[in-house]
């Protein structure tokens, strides 16, 4: 008998079904490139959207149907590799992509710009707990001046100041609010001047002094005026009054003064150096004191950069009789009494003491010695207690710090910062980039308000997207971590806002990807549905 014939293999179960399993991928081809079109159409329509995050869409295969397993190789036969048939493709993740957008300055005040791994906190409840997080600083004040999101209304959450402006960003965070009492702000009397900056050790000192004659004055003080220039008819001991006065000065040039006054001119001095600050009473009257630095010869056996300077309350003028007089100042007596001036104001005239203080200043120019202590005789406006009997007294003290100031060569800087202030209301409201809020008061003075919190996260693009440019923990977001703007190392940009980061030219290339991807599997369909329709007609 011959062998034999060798018969086909008996089909695996399910290769009847190959044309359906190719439509099947087709339909989940279909599904996925639908869903990624959805995505693109989202972050093409949010190309605008401030704040906004764009998403992408990547695509995974499904599960396999194997035909047969990997065979391990043999001493004879080689291995093969497993038959598996694919069963489509499905949407792998919607990511989030979290990166910056460019600002855009808007020019209002309260908008703000947020770079790096943060978002603002904003809350339904002005006490902060039912929190929210976003990327859109388009933050406004309503009616009540509480900060909080144009459109929605939700509170911006961060840190308000206390009546003196300070800031505690160690405690909670609430909504921001800009109290009544921060709405305006009181008088404050001055307490305190400060005097900073440089007096230059090279300035001329005068060398000789010459009357309008051209006579040289040999008194030791010359003053341009005359006995009845002063209510009592005359003159300060060792002075000469001239008409004019010529000067020579060590450096080689001459001055002329002409102008009558009460200030005394004095061989081996300067000219004096004239500034003005600025004190408040307690009921926000504002009193320019002047004062003058002149720089005195060194008595002393120090060496010659070890030098002097006298400081004096610049002499005023007062009205009695409907004449003018000078006040009977003098600038070399460390009397009060006799160390006076009286300013003319808008209404009356304050009368101010001090008396001379002298300052000396090291070899390397910094301050040895030296300070003063004015006390301000108010006639008009407001006083204050007295600090020893506890009465209110008409007299209002002011401390001179004179312990910053410096003596170099070069050029005069002497600068007076006092405190101290008139009464103002709140005229604008500005943001830096710390996030803190300032107020700016018609007084010209500007206080802390608030400070904006930012959180982040440690997986942010994890975050659940709320709509309204709002986002929420969700449970692979992590906790929020609210800190200020420079504790969390980001960038604000005030008076602008954060554009989309949507990139539409990627959107379009994405566009057409997904649309050739949608046709080629509609194409599966359409071959499998004619291979069917093959099988059908097999049977005619």
């Amino acid at each position: 008998m011959g062998k034999l014939p060798t018969l086909p293999a008996a089909p695996n179960k399910g290769d009847g079904y190959i044309m359906m399993r190719s439509l099947f991928s087709g339909v989940s081809g279909l599904k996925s490139h639908q869903t990624r079109m959805d995505v693109i159409g989202n972050n093409i329509a949010n190309v605008n959207t401030i704040g906004f995050k764009s998403s992408r869409v990547t695509f995974a295969d499904t599960l396999y149907q194997a035909q047969a397993g990997a065979a391990a190789p043999t001493s004879t036969v080689g291995g093969t590799n497993p038959k598996q048939i694919g069963l489509g493709v499905g949407v792998a993740s919607i990511d989030l992509l979290f990166g910056d957008a460019s600002p855009q300055a808007t020019g209002k005040n309260t908008d703000l710009a947020l770079s790096g791994n943060g978002l603002f906190v904003v809350s339904r409840d002005a006490a902060g707990k039912d929190k929210y997080y976003t990327r859109a600083g388009n933050f406004s004040f309503d009616a009540n001046y509480n900060y909080v999101m144009a459109g929605s209304g939700h509170h911006v959450v961060g840190w308000n100041a206390d009546e003196e402006g300070n800031i505690d960003t160690k405690g909670t965070p609430t909504g921001i609010q800009i109290k009544d009492t921060m709405r305006s702000m009181g008088a404050k009397a001055t307490t305190e001047v400060t005097y900073k900056g440089n007096m230059n050790s090279s300035v001329p000192t005068i060398t000789e002094m010459r009357d309008q004659t051209g006579k040289p004055v040999t008194e030791d003080y010359a003053l341009v005026g005359a006995a009845t220039d002063f209510e009592s008819g005359t003159l300060p001991p060792n002075t000469k009054a001239v008409t004019s006065l010529t000067l020579t000065m060590s450096d080689g040039t001459k001055r002329t003064i002409t102008a009558k006054g009460s200030y005394r001119y004095r061989i081996d001095e300067s000219l004096p150096i004239t500034t003005v600050t600025t004190v408040y009473d307690s009921l926000g009257n504002e009193h320019k004191v002047p004062l003058l630095f002149t720089k005195t010869p060194d008595d002393t056996d120090l060496p010659k950069s070890r030098d002097k300077w006298r400081v004096t309350l610049s002499p005023g003028t007062y009205e009695k009789g409907g004449k003018t007089y000078f006040d009977p100042y003098d600038p070399t007596s460390t009397d009060p009494k006799d160390s006076q001036a009286t300013i003319k104001e808008t209404e009356g005239s304050t009368t101010v003491q001090m008396a001379a203080q002298t300052l000396q200043f090291d070899q390397n120019g910094k301050y040895d010695k030296g300070d003063g202590k004015p006390e301000l005789t108010l006639k008009t406006g407001a006083g204050s207690i007295d600090s020893t009997t506890g009465n209110v007294s008409d007299k209002m003290k002011v401390t001179v710090n004179l312990k910053n100031l410096t003596q170099y060569s070069g050029s005069d800087t002497i600068k007076a910062d006092y405190d101290g202030n008139a009464s103002g209301t709140l005229k604008e409201i500005n943001a830096d980039q710390s996030g803190v809020l300032t107020g700016t008061y018609t007084n010209g003075i500007k206080r802390a308000l608030a400070q904006v919190a930012v959180a982040q996260f440690d997986n942010a693009p994890g975050l659940t997207k709320a709509g309204a440019n709002l986002y929420t923990e969700s449970n692979n977001s992590g906790t929020a971590n609210i800190k200020t703007v420079s504790a969390l190392g980001l960038t604000l940009t005030p008076s602008a806002l954060e554009m989309s980061n949507v990139d539409v030219a990627n959107e379009f290339a994405d566009m057409v990807v997904t649309q050739r991807g949608f046709q080629s599997n509609s194409k599966i369909i359409t071959v499998g549905d004619e291979m069917l329709e093959t099988v059908i007609n097999m049977k005619r």
